[in-house]
């Protein structure tokens, strides 16, 4: 397999946005192509986009043509839409990372948008049900926030997780989001003013959640050869895991406070590149509510089982910590548009390897970054893993 770089990024603005999806993709489009002035367009072969639910939230399908047509893309190798939800974005990296490495694309192009604010909300919050089993789960009422809420409460009945741990989560996330120009809330917050906001789905307040969001982001992926044309500042896709687990809740669960697919996927990726969780120093993880980044801590063995919560009480995932989590904001600041979100973790970490972030969320002489993704009610997990240095070159296990 073949080194593959990351030689461009670009990002809208996230938030509730009067842009349409086609004018989210230009932006996104735009920031990317002036991220990399020397890149000719017609050198890009290959497209992936990372979209969920265009059918239902712009009544648009056949949405990857239509990309590469709004960018004045000619597709000649490789071209194709991923869906997995919540990691639709993550997806499409990965499918690009892969045809540049095994010489089936040299330069890809990576699209991560949605446009999930209509004029009609109470469809667009509908329609969130689909991503579980819809007969099965929406039957009982588990669109995401019902369900992360069993989860919370499953967890706090074994480990005694906290209320005030959980509002800790937003707080982290909630000021370095207030460094982060893109993000859709930029203000810091409290942890009584959590605790406080409106209740959702006990224990979960509104700033507990992530929000129905705008956006799009964009990524250039190329060979090395390629990448040394293009950049003095590749950052490298140095792995990449996928691990489904079940197929929907009231079927195949089982403990909730215990996530056994991200476990195993974590698992899968440490064994790839030789590594231990202490070698990672970034991590953008899959904060759509403040309990799943608890969770995510130790199933990615940054902390024991039931120790989350512990975890970021003494501080242990802030900048300067054990770990930085989240030092873009995560989800709870930027918002979930649903393709877009995997692509803007990439997005984060090509900033912070750059040293094009803020200094209050920069994670000085980082050297190893994990983005971590799931779909639907925590059944798929993807993590990626990116790196200043080439694969060939890193040496892990430090």
């Amino acid at each position: 397999m073949r080194n593959v770089a990351i030689v461009g990024a670009g990002i809208t603005k996230f938030g509730v946005r009067e842009a349409s999806w086609k004018d989210l993709v230009q932006e996104a489009g735009k920031a990317v192509f002036d991220d990399v002035p020397n890149l000719d367009k017609k050198e890009i072969d290959s497209l992936i986009v990372g979209a969920a639910q265009p059918e239902r939230w712009v009544n648009q399908t056949h949405v990857a043509p239509l990309v590469a047509e709004l960018l004045g893309i000619e597709v000649k190798r490789v071209i194709s839409r991923t869906e997995v939800a919540c990691a639709s974005g993550q997806a499409a990296i990965r499918y690009a990372w892969l045809a540049v490495a095994m010489g089936l694309s040299d330069i890809a192009m990576v699209v991560g948008v949605e446009k999930m604010n209509t004029k009609f909300m109470n469809f667009s919050q509908s329609s969130m049900i689909n991503v579980g089993n819809r007969e099965f789960d929406g039957a009982n009422g588990f669109t995401a926030p019902p369900f992360f809420a069993l989860v919370a409460q499953r967890h706090m009945h074994d480990f005694g997780t906290t209320r005030e741990q959980l509002a800790m989560i937003r707080v982290k996330n909630a000021e370095y989001g207030s460094y982060n120009p893109y993000a859709q809330f930029q203000k810091k917050v409290s942890v009584e003013k959590v605790i406080e906001s409106r209740m959702v789905a006990p224990p979960l307040t509104l700033f507990d959640c992530s929000a129905i969001t705008d956006g799009a982001c964009a990524l250039i992926l190329a060979s090395e050869e390629k990448a040394r044309q293009l950049t003095d500042t590749p950052v490298w896709i140095v792995g990449g895991v996928q691990h489904v687990d079940y197929a929907h809740t009231t079927n195949q669960m089982g403990d909730l406070s215990h996530w056994v697919g991200l476990r195993k996927a974590a698992r899968d990726l440490y064994e790839m590149l030789n590594i231990k969780p202490d070698d990672i120093d970034i991590a953008e993880v899959h904060d759509c509510f403040t309990i799943s980044e608890i969770l995510e801590y130790e199933e990615l063995g940054f902390c024991r089982k039931g120790e989350g919560g512990k975890f970021i009480e003494e501080g242990q995932s802030y900048v300067g910590g054990k770990v930085a989590v989240n030092p873009g904001g995560g989800l709870l600041s930027n918002g979930h548009p649903l393709g877009a979100t995997g692509v803007r973790q990439a997005w984060e970490m090509v900033m912070q390897f750059r040293g094009e972030v803020p200094k209050e969320r920069y994670v000085d002489n980082a050297e190893l970054g994990i983005a971590h993704n799931l779909s639907g009610m925590a059944q798929l997990h993807h993590i990626m893993a990116y790196s200043l240095k080439k694969r060939s070159d890193v040496k892990f296990g430090r």
